[in-house]
């Protein structure tokens, strides 16, 4: 057999696995439930999962863990398909717990008629209020002593629709003193009068995660069934239904810590609110840590599988500063990124001594010369940034000022000799001159600037909408305050801006690295173009 070193703790009780013949092969299962869309928390599973699947030449299903028909839609699985074919993983088979519904059903009346089951009238408030503490064991339900027979009866009827939601539930007969929580008599079904978006209405009862979890992963044939953490106490129950139902097939739970990032919501339900509540725009929106929000933002699924592989897999949670994810982004970005010139809130300038127009040209990727260079024009008008220019410039300010010299980026140097402004003080435009022997990559004049400004053609020019987005949560000084209160309320800027004309004729959902401003994505919405930010262009990453 081929010997594959390991890179991590569960590769290491994989090889082992391997070696002294517990398993022959790896089987793995990513088991989203389908009642929202994934986010940035589940790449990571995905990346473990897929990932130690194609190590050890297994395969990995995918399996949708569909047991409460209240909350599951068709739209989020159909959402996640699309999310794994975006990160490039194949799926082995799809699966659904609703595929295992008669068979999770007969085992739990077995369990009935090993006298291992029965069927409570408690309420969940009840069942609650009775599990008991970490130091004091669990009060055994009044039901607990049906009989067999008795409970197999009532299991019927609840199967056959005679009580309403909450009226009866199955648990499992286990230890009420277990020090372990979730061994204390768990339910493991419940009654649930909604219709099933792959079964309708053939079932009202419905098995509980911690059920169906073990069952359907020994129905795969999953070897190793691979979570995160917040599951490492449901594990001897995930062996007791394994041992207790008799199935064949044995695979193996294995916890990991999950992924949590500074500033971000790894939340479904939190996630779901702001949907709901309309503070954003849908699951998809560029803010969101979805996989959905992060490919419509123009997140590279390269940048994030990498980031995922450099974090690696541990057995403790931590938090990693999203600094670090944005500094693999801007890292595949600069690289594989075309180059493009917008201006935010333009002012504009007009070149006295200039007449007519002429091509200039800037590179495409100074990180890849072999593509060349872009020609755009210049012209007696043209627009700067807001920002490039100062009526009352600090020290050391090298851009645009009166008197100044300044680089326009692939054509002149230009001197700044007056401005007009509007009525409410703002810069209504600005009046230079440019120095005919500063041409880039001709230049013949010895003039040195210290200063070099983007600039867009004012008669070729295509319009933009620019959004720069903040974080939805504010940084991790706000612990201890509640979701609301760290709640970023000012996440969006939208701006005006204009563009060099190739961004027109540029495909939709190109990203860009505008100079000097950051990495954008080309967007189009209503015939409007709309450069969308994807990160900043300065890497301010730095290891705590």
């Amino acid at each position: 057999m081929e010997e594959r070193i390991a890179t991590n703790f569960i590769e290491e009780i994989i090889n082992e696995e391997l070696s002294d013949g517990t398993v022959s092969c790896v089987h793995t299962r990513f088991p989203p439930e389908p009642n929202g869309c994934l986010h940035i928390g589940h790449a990571k599973s995905l990346c473990i999962n897929f990932g130690t699947a194609k190590k050890y030449n297994g395969v990995c299903n995918l399996f949708f863990d569909d047991t409460n028909p209240t909350k599951e839609k068709v739209e989020f699985i159909e959402a996640i398909k699309k999310d794994i074919e975006w990160l490039g993983f194949k799926w082995y088979e799809i699966h659904y717990a609703s595929d295992f519904f008669e068979n999770i059903y007969n085992l739990a009346v077995k369990l009935i008629k090993d006298g291992k089951a029965f069927v409570c009238d408690m309420t969940a408030d009840e069942i609650r209020d009775n599990r008991g503490t970490l130091t004091e064991p669990g009060k055994e339900s009044p039901y607990r002593s049906r009989s067999i027979e008795e409970n197999l009866q009532l299991f019927e009827n609840m199967k056959n629709g005679m009580y309403k939601d909450g009226e009866k539930v199955l648990r499992a007969k286990i230890d009420m003193a277990s020090p372990n929580i979730n061994l204390r008599d768990p339910v493991i079904y419940r009654v649930i009068h909604t219709p099933h978006h792959r079964t309708g209405d053939k079932w009202c009862i419905y098995p509980m995660y911690d059920f169906a979890h073990p069952i359907c992963d020994s129905m795969q044939g999953i070897t190793h069934s691979l979570c995160t953490l917040e599951f490492e106490d449901h594990r001897p129950l995930y062996n007791w239904v394994i041992e207790n139902t008799g199935v064949s097939h044995k695979p193996r739970q294995i916890e990991f810590a999950r992924l949590n990032i500074t500033n971000t919501i790894m939340s479904k339900r939190y996630l779901k609110m702001l949907v709901e509540e309309g503070v954003v725009e849908g699951w998809g929106d560029p803010r969101m840590p979805t996989l959905m929000g992060l490919r419509n933002r123009g997140v590279p699924s390269e940048a994030l599988k990498k980031f995922c592989e450099e974090i690696g897999v541990a057995k403790a949670n931590s938090e990693i500063e999203i600094g670090y994810f944005e500094h693999f982004i801007r890292d595949y970005l600069n690289e594989n990124a075309p180059r493009a010139m917008v201006c935010f809130n333009p002012v504009k300038v007009i070149i006295d001594n200039y007449e007519g127009s002429e091509e200039v040209e800037v590179e495409i990727n100074p990180q890849k010369p072999e593509l060349g260079k872009r020609k755009m024009t210049f012209s007696k008008e043209i627009y700067i940034d807001a920002e490039d220019f100062s009526v009352n410039p600090p020290p050391k300010y090298f851009r645009m000022k009166k008197d100044g010299l300044v680089r326009l980026k692939g054509a002149y140097v230009v001197k700044c000799n007056d401005y007009v402004l509007n009525d409410d003080g703002s810069v209504k435009e600005v009046h230079c001159e440019y120095l005919p022997d500063t041409r880039s990559g001709s230049d013949t004049s010895g003039i040195k600037v210290k200063g070099t400004i983007h600039f867009v053609d004012a008669n070729n020019f295509v319009p933009v909408e620019v959004r720069k987005y903040g974080y939805l949560l504010n940084d991790a000084e706000y612990n201890g305050q509640d979701f609301n209160e760290r709640l970023n309320k000012n996440s969006l800027e939208i701006l005006s801006g204009v563009a060099e004309k190739y961004i027109e004729s540029a495909p939709e959902d190109e990203s860009f690295q505008l100079l000097r401003k950051g990495y954008y994505k080309k967007m189009v919405k209503d015939g409007k173009i709309i450069m969308s930010e994807i990160t900043s262009l300065k890497d301010s990453f730095k290891a705590k």
